[in-house]
């Protein structure tokens, strides 16, 4: 038996979360710069825990999400499971099941200050100037754009992603990658 950080026989707990993509007109991302752990001074995408004790699904939990931290009511048609993402080991304290949502057609929301952090609008060019998180600048952001929509494909691809957050840098291994359609 190998031996893991979670104890004698390697268990650690998963966790259930989302991620989700919202746009404005413009094409613009919005991102919450966070005031609290995890990440801490960093910009993601707006996203929480699944409602396990309920049975939330994961678009069930990515609409609650979007109205809890953007208050807009997104209906479940408009989420496009655009990518899967495996956290391995994260923090030495947890595996994550991410789910990562992008919203179909633009929303308009207001910058603003939350719980969380500050909601802020910035363009897809801007992000790599940004403060993120180390697995979203070196995997997540690329396989997004890589599964971005264009004219002629107007919904988003879909990736898979594993990262292996024991090791110092992390890694990550892309499991599958489909182009927009």
């Amino acid at each position: 038996m190998t031996a893991h950080p979670g104890g004698p026989l390697g268990v650690l707990p998963y966790k259930l979360a989302t991620l989700c993509d919202l746009r404005d007109r413009d094409g613009r991302v919005l991102l919450l710069r966070r005031i609290k752990p995890p990440n801490l001074g960093l910009c993601s995408p707006i996203g929480g825990k699944l409602d396990t004790v309920l049975g939330e699904s994961p678009a069930q939990s990515a609409r609650r999400e979007i109205a809890e931290e953007a208050e807009v009511d997104i209906p479940l048609e408009r989420l496009h499971l655009q990518g899967l993402i495996a956290e391995q080991s994260y923090e030495g304290k947890g595996h994550w099941l991410l789910f990562y949502f992008r919203v179909l057609g633009p929303v308009e929301v207001a910058p603003r200050e939350m719980a969380e952090g500050r909601l802020e609008w910035h363009r897809l060019e801007d992000i790599e100037g940004l403060p993120l998180p180390e697995s979203d600048r070196r995997y997540i952001w690329p396989l997004v754009r890589e599964t971005e929509p264009t004219l002629e494909r107007p919904t988003p691809g879909f990736f898979m992603l594993h990262l292996d957050c024991r090791t110092d840098p992390m890694t990550g291994r892309v499991e599958q990658v489909a182009g927009p359609r």
